[in-house]
This record gives C-alpha cells, structure tokens and sequence, in this order.
C-alpha cells in the first residue's frame, strides 16, 4: 500500500503502534515515516504507551560514540524522570519511620535507585524477612497501556522460570493501587556498563570470569525454552565484594517457538548489541543471544561495542554485513585465542557459532584455568584450533609489542639490539657458501642439470623450519629481556650469547 504526504491516513499511526497493521501495510508505513514529518509527529503525538516511544527514541540516538549510548538502563528514559519518580513517591503510604520514604504494601521503601522506560525501581526493606529488596513498579503514566503490561508481566514471567545463581531472582509479584509491582534482591553493585564507563577495557581473566557467568545465566534461560534477546553492559549486575553477577531484565524475553514465529520486520533489543537476525526482523533461536554475549566480550575487552556508526541504518547493516575491527589491533593486549573465541561467537550464520551457551560457558572457564595456571593447564582443544596457525617463519615479536617498545628509549634500545641480530643473521647466511645452504635445506645446488635434480617431496619439511624460527624466536626474546635488564641497571647473570 502506497502512502504520500498529501494522502496520509490519521488512524495508520495509532494502528502501527497497536500492531494492527498486516505486514504489508506495516512495512509501507515504515517506509513511509522515513520521508514523512507529518506522520513522525503524529506517531510520537499519539504514542500513548511511553515506553514504545522511548525504546524507539532510544534507538535512534544510541549509536556512535553519543554518550547516551552507553549511560545505564535505569537513566536511559528521559519520559518517566522526577515527574515520574514523583508520581510514584506520592502513590506510598505514610509510614511511621522518618528514615523511610513511604511504604508499599508490606515494604518500607528506603529511596529511589533508578528508573527505566517501564517505571521506577525503589529500594525497600521487607520487616518480615528481615532484608533489602528491590522493587520495580511499573510507571504510573503507563498503567492504561496494555503492552506495557503484558511486557511487564512478560518479565515477571520469564525471570521467575529461571533459578539460577547468575540470574537475577522474582521474589514476588503483586499490585499496588493498581500498578503491578516485582519484588527482587537487592542486589549492591553497579552494572557493567557502569564497571566500563568507569574503567575502560577489563582485564583477560575478567572478561573470562564474566564472559562464563553471562553464557551460564543464558544457558539456565535457554534451558527454560527463553530467549533473552536483550543481552547487554546495562543488564548485567556486578555484586559488590563478590565475584558474582547477576543477568537482569526479561522484558524482552521470549519463549523459543513465540521467537521462531516473530513477525519478520519487528525487531526488538537494543542495536548495539543485536544479532544479525535479530537487525534483520527474522526468526529467532537461542543462538542469537550468543552473537550478543561475543558483542558484551567484545566491548569488555575494547571498552566500546563493536559495531558502530552514526545512523541507525549504518549500524544495522555493519552488524549483518562487516566484520568488526581484530580485538588484538584495538586493545594489543587481548590474546589471539580471545580474539578467535569473540570471533566464532559474531559468525554471521547461527551455525557457525558456539552449539550453546552450556558448551561456551565450559569453553571459557577452561580458558580462565589457563590464564590462571599457563605452565600446567592447556587452551581446550576446540580454542587452539580456532586460531590460525602462523606461516612457518613468521614467528617473532609481533608488531603490537614491538610498537609498544618503540615507544620508551628502554624500547628504542631493545628493539636495536633485536635489529643488530637480525642483521647478523641475514649477513651469516650471505656469507655461507650457496652450496651449503642448499646441502642444509635439502636443495640441489644451483647450475644442475635438470636432469640430475632429484623428485623433491612438495611437502618441504615445515616441522625443522618452524623448530629453527622458534629457536631463533627464544634467542631474539632473551635478547631483549637482557636489553630490559640492562636498561634497568639490573646485574645479568654471564650466560653464553646465542650463536
């Protein structure tokens, strides 16, 4: 169905954000809106449900390096704000404790730790128990609206079938004066996204350790027929003195046959994070949420996402058609098997990634045993043969490391001396006859005839090649380590310099 500004149709807007709309028309209307003012404003004027507006305002200013694109959920809404933390302080009971705020049912609330697009998250303290709860309370602007609700109900839901240590639990779920209410842990931390803003980039055995926890969480949600289809920074609470986190909102869950028959075009999540399929509106599978944990590893391990543009489109289609830049060129740090493993989780086709959440949680806990005890505990074996094996030669400092060293006189002295037995290396072999050189390689001499050349095996012998570079690999690496030393006005111990 065709649709111009001078014919625009009142009633479209209101039917586009009540889903009434057949896949056609909708995705008329979305064309539509992109050339259209008129309808833009009617959409946002008639937007009674809040919080679809705001996912969508969202949405649209979340990309590039905008600060808004990574400032936590619970500051995320610029609709529900003071107005809305007021709105929901006056709907409390008065309460005989002047440390409190209020009271929720049977809750003294103690004060505000935030609020989202879908309402407001108090800190309350439940007598009975004896303990501090977190309880969200939807917005009370969006009691009328019907998806919020069922989106509402939809997390109550979903984060209630999951127990896990590394999933954030429902203790309750209840109403009050009409707003429906979840009652949760309170959980003292911060999120992730929070850990990153102030911290940049974590350390290997930190972005394992939390890697494993994400994919142990999801794999407990996978495991309940859920999706979470939300994975990011912001969802993702660190606890305070512990080495636990908890994954948190459900909003957007769904049931794996629910996400199979989505409606292609609709797509939900947050962009950054997004799987292919996920940018694309297609059908859905628990192997989505992988290509979301490979983007929250990324992002650990670079201290910005991966995918990134200045227009919704352009990030869209970065995700389902570019590669992101190699973790080791961003952050020099990150090993390559880190990299190998972030890169098997943003394979483009789900197949190509991880089987599970289950198999990648084991994967990286086998990985952090060996960060942590290199000298006796091994890469698993699916790791190592993610990583390309290096051609026979190219063995050596690799140009991150040796740019690194360039940077400080220590390393101008360092990398002169690596130059100097490089250069010596080179000038023995010019100055070793022809004849030997080939006698040691296997060759025949040049000047032979054809006819006296021997049937050579193509296969040349790599394994003694590739023993000699990593001979001459060790000797160069003891080379600079004794630059270091020397640097550093360090006594060295007399050894014998290589030949």
């Amino acid at each position: 169905m065709s649709i111009s500004p001078s014919t625009c149709d009142p009633r479209r807007p209101l039917q586009f954000l009540e889903g009434a709309l057949s896949d056609a028309d909708q995705s008329a209307f979305e064309t539509h809106l992109e050339s259209c003012p008129i309808c833009r404003a009617s959409l946002e004027s008639k937007a009674g449900d809040v919080q679809a507006w705001s996912e969508v305002r969202e949405y649209l200013s979340s990309f590039g390096e905008d600060a808004d694109a990574t400032r936590d959920a619970v500051q995320e809404s610029s609709e529900i704000g003071d107005h809305g933390i007021t709105a929901v302080l006056k709907l409390l009971a008065p309460t005989d404790d002047p440390a409190m705020v209020g009271r929720l049912a049977g809750y003294e609330i103690v004060g505000v730790i935030g609020c989202g697009g879908m309402g407001v998250v108090l800190k309350g303290f439940d007598a009975r128990l004896n303990r501090f709860v977190a309880i969200k309370l939807l917005a009370p602007h969006l009691a009328a609206s019907a998806s919020a609700r069922r989106r509402f109900a939809r997390e109550a839901k979903a984060a209630a079938a999951v127990v896990h240590e590394n999933v954030v639990a429902i203790h309750g779920v209840s109403e009050f004066q009409g707003l429906p209410y979840l009652v949760m842990p309170y959980v003292k931390g911060e999120s992730l996204q929070k850990r990153l803003d102030r911290s940049g980039p974590l350390g290997v055995s930190e972005v394992l350790r939390i890697g494993r926890q994400i994919a142990a969480g999801l794999a407990a949600a996978h495991a309940q027929g859920l999706i979470h289809r939300d994975v990011k920074p912001a969802n993702i609470l660190l606890e305070e003195n512990v080495d636990r986190l908890q994954l948190t909102d459900f909003g957007l869950a769904r049931t794996v046959d629910d996400a199979s028959e989505t409606r292609t075009g609709i797509i939900a999540g947050t962009p950054q994070y997004m799987s292919p399929e996920q940018a694309r509106g297609d059908a859905l599978d628990t192997r989505s949420d992988l290509f979301s944990v490979g983007s929250v590893m990324y992002t650990m391990c670079a201290g910005r996402p991966p995918f990134r543009a200045e227009t919704p489109y352009g990030i869209l289609r970065r995700i389902t058609d570019d590669t992101p830049r190699p973790l080791t060129e961003v952050n020099p740090d990150t090993p390559g098997w880190l990299e190998a493993i972030v890169g098997k989780l943003h394979s483009k086709e789900p197949a190509d990634r991880f089987v599970s959440c289950e198999e990648l949680a084991e994967t990286l806990e086998q990985c952090l045993a060996h960060v942590r005890q290199p000298a006796t505990v091994g890469l698993p074996e699916g790791v190592t043969k993610l990583v390309k094996p290096a051609r026979p030669g190219s063995a050596g400092i690799s140009a991150a490391r040796f740019m690194r060293l360039m940077k400080t006189g220590r390393g101008q002295m360092t990398a002169g001396i690596l130059a100097t037995a490089t250069l010596a290396g080179v000038f023995v072999m010019m100055r070793q006859p022809a004849a030997e050189l080939a006698s040691e390689s296997g060759l025949p001499p040049a000047g032979l005839p054809e006819s006296t050349l021997p049937v050579l095996d193509p296969a040349l012998d790599w394994d003694r090649v590739a023993g000699e570079t990593e001979l001459l690999k060790g000797q160069a690496e003891e080379l600079a380590g004794r630059a270091e030393q020397l640097w550093d006005g360090a006594k060295i111990p007399s050894a014998e310099m290589p030949p």
